[in-house]
């Protein structure tokens, strides 16, 4: 298998030359890094080209590096049952540069953006719908954003006795716990049955 990904990873490598920035195989899969305006075509060539066949979308993600000028990456895995492959496709962008959508190349990818789009605030050009689809509609910031403050905001829920949506500030309650046994890294006071062969 690690042969059949080497072969892959040299593969596109060599087609996909000028499109790409990096490549690496990690964790039994291959990791390619592309340009943001060459991603629909990198893309194509995976999902069509006879030796990749990639023409499973499993999901669009997105990850938050707060502290890079490019703070958010795109990953598209992806999965060809042909080939028996995964590959997972990564573009970078920051808070205002929109990555093209690509719902042209795989349909399914629109619940994926919305989902990039709500959580995380990543823009995507030419999508049909890019709104909400997780959080309500009144919705004030990016729950997954490493900025996102975890006080500060309303949450939504419905009250049965009153039968209606209730709008609430978020509270997290964190009380102090007090637990009837011994830390596990002090020590028991008694002889769990078993160690007293360990003590002889």
């Amino acid at each position: 298998m690690d042969e059949m990904l080497q072969e892959l990873k040299d593969y596109l490598d060599g087609a996909l030359a000028s499109e790409m920035l990096s490549s690496e195989i990690a964790d039994g899969e291959l990791n390619l890094e592309i340009q943001i305006d060459h991603i629909l075509r990198v893309l194509k060539f995976l999902r069509d080209d006879s030796q990749c066949r990639f023409v499973c979308i499993i999901d669009i993600c997105g990850v938050d590096y707060p502290g890079r000028e490019k703070r958010f990456d795109v990953v598209y895995h992806l999965l060809s049952p042909r080939q028996n492959h995964r590959i997972r496709v990564h573009v970078s962008t920051d808070e205002t540069t929109p990555v093209p959508s690509a719902i042209s190349v795989f349909p399914a990818a629109e619940w994926f953006e919305r989902e990039a789009y709500d959580m995380y605030g990543i823009l995507f050009s030419n999508h049909p719908d890019l709104r909400r689809i997780l959080t309500d509609y009144g919705f004030d910031g990016h729950p997954l954003r490493k900025d996102f403050p975890v006080t500060g905001f309303v949450e939504v829920r419905y009250d049965d006795g009153e039968k209606r949506v209730v709008y609430e500030p978020v509270r997290l309650n964190q009380e102090m716990r007090s637990f009837d046994f011994a830390s596990p890294w002090e020590g028991t006071d008694y002889i769990i049955p078993g160690d007293e062969k360990a003590s002889e």
